[in-house]
């Protein structure tokens, strides 16, 4: 790819500063790649046409790697936990492993703390790791917008893992599923009733539950937890993959059972490898998220549409005002925005 940049069919359509960003990516250069993120992350329709110029030179280098979702409840320690798997496959394993950590955004301000680089000290200044903190701002699943563009260019920048951090445990947790190879749900032991502190949505979708903290005076109760949840994913549909989601406890703290999590991970990519529904799942995510472009576009369009910009808030009061029911209102304006 590198020897044909300039060779690339549509070259009068690539923007140079494009092909200048691809090629400091395609380096390693970590400095150049989080300002091409900053890119895919602006509204700033110049900077998005870079920044889809980008994506599309990067794509040929991208999807090797295992793509890895993480989420848990608050305090249940995913910094921490996702700092002693990093530096292990990084110290251990020779991996390049890239961190991709979602920030809630106030839905009052849109403002975000950012603060996972902080809580990652030791990961922030390893040469083998990138750590990018990203604001979710109120995206579903608590899903940075552009996370899915972002895996691309970390993927082209030669990182092998990718770690994605969301937000926390819900339902909408399921839309991080669409995205990644590996979902991993960490969880707290003593923290209320185990078989009912997450909803059921997010335990089926899990590929594998890790108890974290189990150490001290937490350690017999961590294994108690996970021998629970083990019982319980036997209740729960097979997997078409032939993967079975599978249970074990860790100490992220002391890093212990750290590599035996790992070790999960390999197996599952393993056996999907070897079946063949690892690059079947990657098909169907990229035909998803071609529905999720095309749905996210046309939304765009919509309200960007000069005759529904005029009429929208006179509609929108008539609905409030109980004049107009919701779905005939919504056919108005489809109607308007169709002609």
């Amino acid at each position: 790819m590198a020897k044909n940049i300039n060779k690339i069919s549509l070259p009068n359509k690539i923007k140079p500063s494009a092909v200048t960003y691809f090629n400091e990516i395609k380096k390693g250069n970590t400095t150049i790649l989080a300002k091409a993120i900053t890119l895919i992350e602006s509204l700033n329709a110049a900077h998005q046409e870079i920044a889809q110029d980008l994506i599309e030179l990067c794509l040929p280098l991208s999807g090797n790697s295992i793509r890895i979702g993480i989420t848990g409840v608050p305090g249940v320690g995913k910094s921490t936990f996702i700092e002693a798997l990093g530096s292990h496959l990084t110290d251990d394993n020779g991996n390049k492993v890239a961190v991709l950590a979602i920030d809630p955004s106030s839905k009052k301000s849109s403002g975000s703390i950012l603060g996972d680089k902080t809580r990652m000290n030791k990961l922030s200044v390893n040469k083998n790791a990138f750590v990018r903190p990203s604001p979710s701002s109120g995206t579903l699943g608590g899903v940075a917008k552009a996370t899915r563009e972002t895996i691309i260019l970390c993927e082209a920048a030669g990182f092998d893992v990718i770690l994605i951090e969301t937000v926390g445990v819900g339902q909408s947790e399921i839309e991080v599923k669409s995205m990644v190879d590996f979902f991993l749900l960490l969880m707290l032991a003593g923290a209320g009733d185990e078989l009912q502190g997450i909803k059921r949505g997010i335990t089926e979708i899990a590929d594998a539950l890790i108890i974290n903290k189990a150490d001290g005076e937490n350690l017999t109760s961590a294994k108690i937890a996970a021998q629970e949840y083990k019982n319980a994913l036997h209740l729960f549909p097979a997997n078409t993959n032939n993967w079975i989601p599978t249970t074990a406890t860790c100490s992220a703290i002391n890093n212990t059972g750290i590599a035996e999590v790992w070790q999960i991970i390999e197996s599952f990519k393993n056996l999907t490898k070897l079946n063949g529904t690892f690059d079947s799942e990657r098909k169907k995510q990229a035909k998803y998220w071609l529905e999720h472009a095309i749905n996210y576009n046309l939304k765009e369009l919509f309200y960007n549409n000069t005759e529904i910009k005029a009429k929208i808030e006179t509609i929108e009061n008539e609905v409030q005002e109980g004049k107009l029911s919701p779905f005939k209102a919504a056919k108005q304006l489809l109607t308007i925005f169709k002609n």
